[in-house]
């Protein structure tokens, strides 16, 4: 079942192994809470990707989990960088991505954070609303510089997903309505400083049924040859992301090729190239998080297991209800015990699961949590004045850490 989530992921005499390195040493070596990354695993994905759509140009969302490893990672694959802030611009490019390969989107992008990308001569922006069209033209001409643009189109689409991570419906804060954009691309094209080259479109994230991409991409195409025929050179579509993975054992762990066999019958006449931002599939299954039980608590009509790692660590249990599969590092006991795995965070919120049933635990004992790759040490934080915890690189029997654990004092020093 393991391999499921991760084919590098295996017991080895009752204990848990990720690309044949102990977690069990690592979590003594380095300390708890512990995020484990696998490279060849995050490798995989990428290829995965590129086979799939041999043309396209793959830029990874650096949102999933912005280590600059783990970036440098997708680049040595051949991805480019898909970012939402100035923060991850900074980080791709020390990653060495190609600023050609760069696509940047978001709602609330500032002026210092457009003039730094455009200086950096970015593939393209993805314009979310009418006005930031005026904001990065101004830019433009300020720096003296050509903005290159695709508007990010909202095709009203359900993705089937948690309404938090979808962003493609009418109601979303994200993106232009289809219907509407055309209009936004005329006054674009009046303004003098900016280069319309693209189409874009994310419809949500965590999306495990392809066929909402489906009625995406054909109302993209759409407005793709509707642009065409009015004299636009549309050089990109960028299809956005969002396929998701396997966290719960009974889920399908939808493949990229799956996606190009539901996708690419409507894109066969297309002149531009397509551009796809996968995060969440990249990396998801990638990590996990080790975390040490610090001790069982009997409430008589409930029992806990009170872990280390807490909601500043891992928020998606608390904020999303997410689903993550939990694992002993040691196999030693056949026992099952119905339990929340609760962190130490003074929150009622603070969990990991809730109702689960794991393998009876002793204090001491190691917990994996899996599907920790995205969205995991990238949405932690300090809270409650906790460390943010280490990360931890390995491949092929190596061992490389990629982010040290927080002291007391980098707590203090950042402010």
């Amino acid at each position: 079942m393991l391999k499921e989530y991760n084919p590098y992921l295996e017991y080895k005499d009752g204990e848990l192994h990720l690309e044949g390195v102990s977690l069990k040493n690592l979590a003594k070596e380095y300390g708890t809470p512990l995020y484990v990354y696998s490279a060849s695993y995050i490798r995989d994905r990428v290829r995965a990707y590129r086979r799939a759509f041999p043309e396209a140009l793959i830029c990874y969302a650096v949102k999933a989990n912005f280590n600059p490893s783990i970036i440098t990672l997708a680049k040595e694959e051949g991805a480019g960088a898909d970012v939402v802030s100035g923060g991850e611009l900074y980080l791709a490019l020390k990653a060495g991505v190609d600023p050609s390969k760069i696509v940047y989107a978001g709602v609330g992008k500032t002026v210092q954070e457009i003039e730094f990308a455009v200086k950096q001569d970015i593939l393209m922006f993805n314009v979310e609303s009418s006005m930031e069209l005026d904001v990065l033209n101004d830019v433009g001409q300020s720096l003296g510089k050509k903005v290159r643009i695709a508007i990010r189109v909202n095709p009203d689409v359900d993705p089937k997903t948690h309404p938090y991570i979808s962003t493609g419906m009418k109601k979303s804060k994200f993106g232009i309505d289809i219907k509407q954009a055309k209009k936004e691309y005329e006054y674009a094209r009046k303004l003098k400083n900016l280069e319309i080259v693209g189409i874009h479109c994310h419809i949500g994230s965590q999306i495990l049924d392809v066929s909402p991409y489906i009625e995406a991409v054909e109302k993209v195409v759409e407005l793709y040859w509707d642009l065409s025929k009015s004299g636009f050179d549309i050089k990109y579509l960028d299809l956005g992301g969002g396929l998701g993975i396997k966290y719960q054992p009974d889920q399908a762990n939808p493949e990229p090729e799956d996606l190009a066999h539901a996708i690419m019958p409507s894109l066969k006449d297309v002149k531009a190239q397509i551009i796809l931002e996968p995060g969440r599939s990249i990396v998801g299954n990638g990590g996990i998080l080790i975390t040490q039980v610090q001790f069982l608590k009997d409430k008589g009509h409930k029992h806990f297991v009170i872990v280390d790692a807490g909601m500043n660590d891992l928020i998606r249990p608390a904020i999303y209800s997410a689903y993550h599969h939990i694992v002993p590092v040691v196999e030693r006991n056949s026992k099952y015990i119905k339990t929340d795995v609760v962190g130490p965070i003074c929150e009622t919120g603070d969990f990991l699961a809730l109702d689960r049933e794991i393998p009876y635990v002793e204090r001491g004992d190691y917990l994996a949590v899996l599907s920790a790759g995205a969205y995991g040490f990238a949405m932690s934080s300090q809270y409650n004045a906790r460390p943010r915890a280490c990360e931890v690189l390995v491949e092929k029997g190596s061992v490389k850490v990629i982010r040290k654990r927080e002291t007391y004092e980098d707590i203090i020093y950042s402010y």
